[in-house]
């Protein structure tokens, strides 16, 4: 256990850092899941650049990896312009 007053502190800091960072990823998983279930190209169209912004914070947090983000955005975008 924790011996400073302010390791302690960080203890607490780190897991409202860690409940907050799980909540983002998890929205931004669910965004991205029901950005992929669109088979429309209007609607996918729309939620593009909102998937997009959260991707691209996540990633500028490391939350995770600014390649992962990228991969991903690339891959919503070429589903997007295939898209009927």
């Amino acid at each position: 256990m924790a011996n400073h007053k302010s390791s302690e502190k960080r203890i607490r800091q780190d897991e409202k850092k860690k409940v907050q960072n799980k909540y983002h990823a998890r929205s931004s998983r669910s965004a991205v899941k029901t950005m992929r279930d669109i088979e429309e190209k209007t609607g996918a169209t729309e939620m593009l650049p909102k998937v997009t912004s959260m991707l691209d914070k996540l990633a500028k947090k490391n939350i995770i990896h600014p390649n992962k983000a990228a991969n991903l955005k690339s891959k919503l975008a070429r589903q997007v312009n295939n898209a009927k």
